[in-house]
């Protein structure tokens, strides 16, 4: 019998504003993809996310946006390639530091919303 990945999108709260149950989804889901901070998500809310991740032994994944705070990063924005490629390094160093402190580590990349339907 083969195993099934459950996943979900996580650590999307920013500031006040609280988005989902992350700690609860955590003991359910064995990969996150988690907000690294340009649609959604603020350093706060990575650093504990990417705790419960590695508490709960869940798979820890960026996702990557358009700089599009205001639109959930649902938005397609016209940038030449070179500045979304630093755009995604950028928030790959962001979400790998949150996981070494943590006792994690980055494992995949899943783009978000017009990121991902313009890949």
């Amino acid at each position: 019998m083969g195993t099934l990945d459950l996943n979900s999108d996580l650590g999307e709260s920013f500031g006040r504003w609280e988005l989902g149950d992350d700690q609860a989804m955590l003991g359910l889901v064995s990969s996150a993809n988690v907000a690294c901070g340009f649609h959604a998500g603020d350093p706060s809310t990575l650093r504990r996310t990417c705790a419960g991740a590695a508490a709960n032994g869940v798979v820890v994944g960026a996702q990557v946006a358009y700089a599009d705070l205001a639109g959930f990063g649902r938005r397609f924005i016209d940038v030449p390639p070179s500045d979304l490629a630093n755009d995604v390094v950028y928030q790959l160093g962001a979400l790998e530091a949150m996981c070494r402190v943590t006792g994690t580590a980055v494992r995949y990349v899943k783009p978000h919303g017009a990121l991902y339907n313009a890949t």
